[in-house]
């Protein structure tokens, strides 16, 4: 059994956490951890693409990591109330072809009373870069902690 996420009532604190640990979910790219965060029916809006429950998660992270090459993504929390939390976010990677890429965006989630994301609903842009301007260069996996936050870069 792994432990209780971050439930509301939320603080700063915890919601902070729960954007945290989300983040490294997401950086492990193993798209059946990812989709524990979620609930059995979670709703997703990624973008253009809408999807409903965990299977569909996997098979979503599943084919965007086999395009989006060493992704690594940064979040930070924006603002939380009740039982929802918006973050924002950066993140990077290459394609087959070695062009780089980063997105940038913002989630919404609504969490239930066991701290599963139930609806999350995201808006984001993707931008062309030179390898050179990367700014995610931390080993595959967990940001570690002493990598900059998100907001200590001008993106």
């Amino acid at each position: 059994m792994s432990p209780r996420l971050p439930a509301p009532p939320f603080t700063w604190t915890t919601a902070a956490n729960k954007v945290r640990i989300i983040e490294d979910h997401w950086n492990s790219q193993k798209p059946a951890h990812v989709a524990l965060s979620y609930t059995i029916d979670s709703f997703w809006r990624s973008g253009v693409e809408f999807l409903s429950g965990r299977t569909a998660i996997e098979a979503f992270l599943t084919s965007k990591w086999s395009r989006q090459l060493e992704y690594r993504v940064i979040a930070e929390l924006w603002a939380f109330a009740g039982n929802r939390i918006a973050s924002r976010f950066a993140s990077e990677y290459h394609d087959i072809d070695g062009n780089w890429f980063r997105s940038y965006g913002n989630e919404h989630w609504e969490i239930d009373s066991d701290g599963l994301i139930q609806r999350r609903i995201e808006s984001f842009n993707n931008q062309s870069i030179k390898e050179a301007d990367r700014v995610l260069r931390w080993p595959i996996g967990r940001r570690p902690e002493d990598h900059p936050e998100l907001s200590d870069f001008d993106l």
